[in-house]
């Protein structure tokens, strides 16, 4: 099973600067996990130990997996997945 896992550019130091790599697992956790064993240190900046970190997006297929499952979301042969952190408003000039 081959699952697509792009990589926002925040993380790529983890892949060797690869945009997208390739992973497996029946679940996003297994999922994560194998790419864990291929690149260290990416599984900590997507995950602690209440699950998926809260400034992390993490889409399947387009769709927030927070709404699918979580780390428990199954993923098959030929899905994408897509990591993206999450952006915070920065300071505006208040009109008021």
């Amino acid at each position: 099973m081959s699952v697509e896992v792009r990589i926002p550019t925040i993380l790529r130091q983890y892949t060797g600067g690869e945009k997208a790599v390739e992973g497996s697992g029946s679940t996003l956790s297994e999922l994560i996990d194998d790419l864990e064993g291929r690149h260290p240190g990416l599984r900590a900046r997507l995950v602690d130990e209440k699950g998926l970190r809260r400034f992390v997006n993490v889409y399947l297929n387009d769709e927030d997996v927070r709404f699918l499952g979580g780390l428990q979301t199954d993923v098959s042969d030929g899905d994408n997945v897509t990591v993206l952190p999450a952006v915070a408003g920065g300071a505006g000039t208040y009109g008021g």
